[in-house]
């Protein structure tokens, strides 16, 4: 495999402390009753609209009325707060260092808006390892739409047999299939592997070095 493209959120990095302090803190200021985590573990992976959707329906708000007040609110809570006790999974910086030193090219696709994804991977990773970050923008169709893939591969000048994606949802496991990809899924993520197996994952792994066995 030339090429990597990883997930972010659940995958490369634990943000569920970033997202669920984000939420809770949008439905507070907008005076509706708070989600629990594990709630927000569950809602998380579609965009930052379905999970403000979810969390409104949770929280009472069943017409959704509210829902483009919540967005704003979420957007500039969660701009100051997306790196909020964010941490790279145990193995992945050693994972990262191996494939680079493999001459493999690594990018990011995430279902978090751009700018956050961008200053997600800026913070905790650094500019040495990824050679594209892409996250939720105008033009581009989020997952599982394989539009994201298709941009990177496209950006990096790569076929689908040379590509590799890596995500940890039901999302991802659709949008590798959509894109037409071998798509590895990671079991330390936001779900359990018994979602992952009912949602067609093919290859789950449960440490990130056990990836390189697939490049």
């Amino acid at each position: 495999m030339k090429a990597c493209i990883f997930d972010l959120d659940g995958t490369l990095t634990d943000t569920l402390e970033s997202l669920a302090y984000s939420v809770k803190a949008t439905l507070r200021e907008m005076g509706l009753p708070e989600i629990t985590t594990e709630q927000c573990r569950r809602f998380v992976g579609d965009g930052a609209k379905v999970l403000m959707e979810r969390s409104l329906l949770a929280a009472g708000e069943k017409d959704l009325s509210r829902l483009e007040e919540s967005l704003a609110v979420y957007r500039r809570i969660f701009d100051e707060n997306c790196t909020y006790h964010v941490t790279p999974y145990q193995g992945i910086p050693e994972l990262l260092q191996s494939l680079k030193e493999k001459g493999v090219l690594l990018a990011v696709l995430s279902n978090k808006p751009h700018e956050q994804a961008v200053k997600v991977v800026k913070e905790i990773f650094g500019e040495r390892w990824f050679d594209y970050v892409s996250g939720q923008q105008e033009g581009i169709e989020k997952k599982p739409d394989p539009a994201g893939v298709i941009h990177i591969m496209e950006t990096l000048k790569l076929t689908n047999e040379e590509c590799l994606y890596v995500g940890d949802s039901e999302v991802d496991v659709r949008t590798g299939n959509n894109a037409g990809v071998r798509t590895i899924i990671v079991s330390w993520g936001f779900r359990t592997r018994e979602e992952l197996k009912e949602a067609g994952a093919r290859t789950v792994i449960d440490s990130p070095l056990e990836l390189l066995s697939y490049m």
